[in-house]
């Protein structure tokens, strides 16, 4: 009975009373609420093995995000390198087009089967197939650096085009399912007008 009649009267103290002005303007937390803020305290690293703990660990996470947009194509995780409607187009551009280093694998397995049969002349047809094979690379790397050039200059005229045929060409020398950020396009696939 005295618990409710004091809870009362000391609730409507508190209602009636304005807050001391030296006072510091808020009730006191509860032994709940300053737990809390102790343990969120205690979260910050505080020794020097601590904070390298937590830089790695948030290191692990920005890795974990890049890898992420790389399979996705998430253009706001992406590295620097590979972010922006130029390199999405330069990617899109490779993408569709079939390269002649896709046969490279192949190739080279015919060319060992041949050197390794005990025939010069087999050998030695081996050897000009890997040759003529790799004319045929440079040849098809020389029509994409044109005919990427000229798409770029009508898509981004007031662009910087700076590294555009480096990151071209080596993404067409990788093979189609070891590209990163993965191919967003199909083969042959007609490319949109608009890159923004």
């Amino acid at each position: 009975m005295f618990r409710r009649s004091s809870k009362s009267e000391s609730g409507a103290t508190a209602t009636a009373n304005p807050p001391k002005p030296g006072g510091k303007g808020r009730p006191t937390p509860t032994r709940k609420e300053a737990e809390a803020a102790a343990r969120a305290k205690a979260r910050v690293p505080r020794t020097r093995k601590e904070q390298i703990a937590a830089d790695r660990a948030r290191r692990a996470e920005q890795t974990r995000t890049m890898r992420e947009a790389l399979k996705t194509g998430d253009e706001r995780h992406l590295p620097a390198r590979d972010r922006g409607p130029v390199r999405r187009f330069v990617r899109d551009f490779v993408d569709v087009r079939f390269s002649f280093v896709e046969l490279v694998i192949p190739i080279l397995l015919v060319t060992l089967v041949l050197t390794y049969s005990g025939s010069a002349r087999l050998a030695a047809f081996g050897s000009t197939v890997l040759l003529g094979a790799t004319l045929l690379i440079v040849v098809d790397m020389l029509v994409l650096r044109f005919r990427l050039r000229r798409e770029l200059t009508r898509r981004f005229p007031d662009k910087p085009l700076k590294g555009t045929t480096y990151y071209a060409i080596t993404r067409s020398l990788q093979m189609k399912f070891m590209r990163l950020p993965k191919p967003q396009v199909k083969l042959g696939q007609a490319l949109p007008e608009d890159y923004r």
